[in-house]
């Protein structure tokens, strides 16, 4: 065999990660406010793109000629002839489906050429509006109560006489993380009292909501949170007194001194993961909560359901043709006619990225409505468990697309406005070996059976486990509480503590 150089000719495909494709996967992840925000910047850097303020083909010299493939019936009311009807995405361009690990790239070939084809005034749109105008949805800010203002409101449902002047005084002292940070001697002498009424009042400030507040110390702030959650047994008491054992991460020396075994220790470590060392920053000042701006809106048609992107918060973008033609028909150098031609590509692909984008959205959300359809007729007693690599599958795309297109996004519909994440929730075996149900609708019962409790028969989490046992749910009680948790519920002493507040102040 001869050895020597020579010249093999070999074919192969590979994805190039151009500029373009990184933007187009960016534009993906975004909300549509943040496309917005994008679409401005973009509008100040390239000449050639105009924000259209009336309606499509109004102020454009050349006019805004229909996409051609683009059917009338997406350009008027959304037909009624299947059961579910999806504005924006027709025959046209595919939607996008990029996955980078696996270099998968789905596109509409034709569209690609379109690149460098000739333009007027295009524009796109991200799907057809609901007949009249659509919700009006207003941000809304609401007054945040102080840390102080919420203990001093307690104080006076539970205290009396020279005790609210006192827990006043500690009040003062605690500062916006919730701790105590005064002297309970100093305070006594200030005050002309016994240092044990401040030492007693203290204790019933610790005991106001949020759990751990006027802890002088983060062992105390753990210890009062623990026996708020009724977990505070002697074990759990030790490791809280040796938190620089566990800060170290010296395991054996906390398993001896609390003598517990691996399994007990990881519970408890657990549990103690799950407490607020700053329980008072929840009640930071100047904290302002706003409304989400939906993303999509569902509908309720005869035969379906309608859906259909917000274009209240996606501007229309034009490519201005004719003004591409007046620069280009002045005399130029060559560098100048290299960025007049980068800057109709570049204004080109935007507009194609985000039509694709929004044909890839209304198609994830219309196979998320069919999947969860009961939800949408029936409430979230009726929400299934769904996985992004099924609704993936579903329609086509790779999970690594449905996860982009369902991140920072928000749905409305008639029951209230929910994130696109909202949808996707893990399993629970149903008791009778039928269908697996959602971990929503376990949350949503739960919810519903303590909402119902009487003040003389608080349900623990075993009664729970049973009632939901009677319901279909096979669960456990470390289920049941992680859930209850979650929904932001207290524990069964800490529900009876507030109902005997509640019947005393009524």
């Amino acid at each position: 065999m001869a050895l020597g150089p020579r010249l093999d000719l070999r074919q192969s495909q590979s994805l190039v990660m151009t500029p373009q494709l990184q933007q187009a996967i960016r534009l993906l992840a975004l909300s549509n406010l943040e496309i917005e925000g994008f679409i401005a910047e973009e509008l100040d850097r390239n000449p050639l793109l105009d924000s259209a303020g009336g309606e499509p083909g109004e102020g454009g010299e050349a006019g805004a000629p229909d996409a051609p493939d683009a059917p009338a019936a997406e350009r008027d009311e959304p037909a009624e002839t299947d059961e579910l009807v999806m504005t924006g995405d027709g025959t046209g361009d595919s939607p996008l489906d990029i996955d980078v690990n696996d270099e998968n790239l789905h596109q509409d070939s034709a569209a690609d050429r379109g690149l460098d084809g000739a333009l007027g005034m295009d524009g796109i749109g991200g799907g057809g509006g609901f007949e009249g105008e659509g919700p009006d949805f207003d941000r809304f800010a609401a007054a945040g109560v102080s840390l102080h203002e919420h203990l001093l409101a307690q104080a006076g449902e539970r205290l009396r006489g020279n005790d609210v002047v006192i827990a006043a005084q500690i009040v003062e002292q605690i500062e916006e993380t919730g701790y105590f940070t005064g002297s309970t001697l100093d305070l006594a002498r200030r005050l002309g009292v016994p240092l044990c009424d401040v030492e007693r009042v203290l204790a019933i400030v610790q005991s106001f909501d949020p759990a751990g507040v006027g802890a002088r110390s983060l062992a105390e702030c753990l210890a009062l949170q623990a026996k708020e959650a009724d977990r505070y047994d002697p074990c759990m008491a030790r490791l809280i007194d040796n938190l620089d054992y566990l800060a170290r991460g010296n395991l054996p020396a906390l398993k001896r001194i609390c003598g517990v075994d691996d399994e007990d220790l990881g519970d408890m470590i657990r549990e103690l993961r799950g407490y607020d060392p700053k329980p008072g920053c929840r009640f930071a000042q100047g904290e302002r909560v706003e409304a989400a701006v939906p993303d999509v809106f569902v509908a309720r048609r005869a035969n379906g359901w309608a859906i259909e992107l917000n274009n209240a918060t996606l501007p229309r973008l034009l490519v201005n043709r004719t003004y591409y033609a007046e620069l280009a028909g002045g005399a130029q150098d060559r560098r100048s006619k290299a960025w007049l031609s980068e800057c109709l590509a570049s204004a080109n692909w935007l507009l194609k990225a985000l039509d694709q984008r929004a044909r890839t959205i209304v198609k994830v959300a219309t196979e998320i409505v069919k999947q969860q359809d009961g939800f949408f007729r029936h409430g979230v007693s009726q929400l299934r468990p769904l996985t992004l690599r099924q609704v993936a599958d579903a329609i086509g795309m790779h999970e690594s697309t449905v996860s982009r297109v369902t991140s920072n996004k928000y749905l409305a519909c008639d029951r209230g406005l929910f994130e696109l994440k909202y949808f996707f929730t893990s399993g629970i075996q149903s008791a009778d070996g039928g269908d697996a149900v959602s971990a929503e609708a376990v949350k949503s019962q739960i919810r519903a059976l303590i909402a119902v409790e009487q003040a003389d028969a608080i349900l623990s989490d075993d009664q729970l486990v049973d009632l939901l046992r009677t319901k279909g749910f096979d669960i456990a009680r470390r289920t049941v509480a992680k859930y209850r948790e979650a929904l932001g519920i207290g524990s069964s002493v800490q529900r009876r503590r507030q109902k005997a507040i509640g019947a005393r102040a009524a």
